[in-house]
């Protein structure tokens, strides 16, 4: 990985105190996305119906085609939820809401 990429940290809730440097366009894109497309309020909406939603808002240049957006979509889930942003619904199947 090149040294002049911009990090950013990226944490995780299910490991806490687990945190990874990660390139900080990406994890913006992908952020910014989410919380665009990620209900105020629950149920909030399916890990699908994110995916779906935040595919088309992503950056062609830094996804191609969609490429890694999955890896990054449930990095910054986790990342989110690690900050108090995000939350879960109890049950099946995964929904997220904004806090």
């Amino acid at each position: 990985m090149s040294q002049d990429i911009e990090r950013v940290e990226m944490r995780n809730i299910i490991s806490p105190g687990h945190v990874m440097r990660v390139d900080k366009a990406k994890y913006e894109a992908m952020k910014d996305a989410m919380l665009a497309v990620v209900p105020a309020d629950a149920p909030g909406h399916s890990v699908a119906e994110i995916k779906a939603g935040v595919l088309p808002r992503l950056p062609e240049a830094l996804f191609p085609g969609g490429a890694k957006a999955g890896w990054w979509l449930r990095g910054v889930q986790l990342d989110l939820e690690a900050r108090g942003i995000i939350a879960r619904v109890p049950g099946k199947p995964l929904r997220l809401y904004r806090i």
